[in-house]
């Protein structure tokens, strides 16, 4: 599969089978994260993994009773301690962990694993349920697993809507 093949083939899965991921499959997942680039090459982040069933429950309770995420098989959270702002003002722990997130979700497309980036969460609710200290901050949730579904289409503008040549028309 190339690159453009696991964009194009991922999608954002709300429903998983009951069907466990392997270590190797998991691995290659987080090892897609840490190989993402970060500000400076800080590398600021931790990717915390959540398979035990007590914790997804939890982990779905945080995330505004979103049932989905209690039925994958695994849940990945993403911290980062640094509060950190690059030089152009930009968040540099948000950008860092939402680069990883975005590797690892071509992974686990790769991998024929679904995803689905959430902000709908409670900071607080996921701190107590998975112990994260207070000087890290949750930057992204992500159910993994094997889709149940084939997720919805997705609609993309046309590029010519999106890109600005040159400069920016007056």
């Amino acid at each position: 599969m190339t690159v453009m093949e696991a964009i194009e083939k991922r999608k954002s899965i709300r429903a998983y089978l009951d069907r466990p991921i392997p270590p190797a499959t998991l691995e290659a997942v987080l090892q897609a994260g840490r190989l993402a680039p970060s500000a400076r090459n800080q590398q600021a982040w931790k990717f915390v993994v959540a398979t035990e069933p007590a914790l997804r429950e939890q982990l779905a309770e945080a995330c505004c009773g979103q049932r989905f995420v209690a039925q994958a098989p695994a849940v990945l959270v993403l911290c980062a301690d640094q509060a950190a702002q690059m030089r152009c003002g930009q968040p540099a722990r948000t950008v860092d962990c939402s680069i990883a997130l975005s590797f690892m979700m071509l992974e686990a497309a790769e991998q024929g694993l679904g995803t689905c980036w959430l902000g709908a969460f409670e900071q607080e609710g996921v701190r107590r349920a998975l112990h994260i200290p207070p000087e890290y901050d949750i930057v992204a949730v992500s159910p993994l697993g094997y889709p149940a579904e084939e997720g919805r289409p997705r609609s993309r503008k046309p590029l010519e809507e999106l890109v600005v040549r040159e400069r920016w028309a007056d």
